[in-house]
């Protein structure tokens, strides 16, 4: 408890995000997609641990989890409640982050916070366009040669994120 009680209550907050963000996400889904109490159970334990170590590879586990539930969840169709899961999934990264800015007495500061939220807040209005997107071609035929225009959309933009890091290495 000593621990606890030498959080500020920001760190404290992001810390309940950390707990409950993953859970509510997998709950998220339809009723008839909620899983069996061990896997709830499972997630719960991964969400503790992420909440005490946000730096840790529990937390990479814990969202890999849900994140697998939600494709198991979503096999036959495009749930409405995939929308809240990836807000909640946004919310548990994004806390994690703040949290793992320097150490643990350090306070979250509003210009760090405000900063992240912003950008949360950008991703956030790309959930419910894929989710609308997802909807539109559901049940379509899939076009031949999409995998192979992803793939190569990829590989354009992760060395294009190279060649841009490398630059900006070089100036500094």
């Amino acid at each position: 408890m000593s621990l606890l009680a030498r959080e500020t209550r920001a760190r404290l907050l992001l810390r309940a995000v950390l707990l409950v963000a993953p859970v509510l996400a997998v709950l998220a889904a339809r009723p008839e997609d909620v899983p069996n109490g061990w896997f709830l159970a499972l997630t719960l334990v991964l969400s503790v641990g992420f909440a005490a170590m946000p730096e840790s590879a529990l937390g990479t586990m814990c969202l890999g989890v849900v994140v697998f539930w939600w494709m198991l969840a979503a096999g036959d169709g495009v749930p409405v409640g995939a929308v809240p899961a990836a807000l909640l999934l946004l919310a548990a990264h994004v806390s994690s982050v703040l949290l793992s800015y320097g150490p643990s007495k350090l306070p979250v500061g509003p210009a760090l916070s405000g900063r992240w939220l912003r950008r949360a807040a950008g991703v956030a209005v790309a959930a419910p366009l894929v989710w609308l997107v997802a909807v539109a071609v559901d049940g379509q035929p899939e076009p031949p040669g999409v995998w192979v225009s992803g793939l190569v959309c990829a590989v354009v933009v992760c060395i294009v994120a190279a060649i841009a890091v490398t630059v900006r290495e070089d100036e500094a």
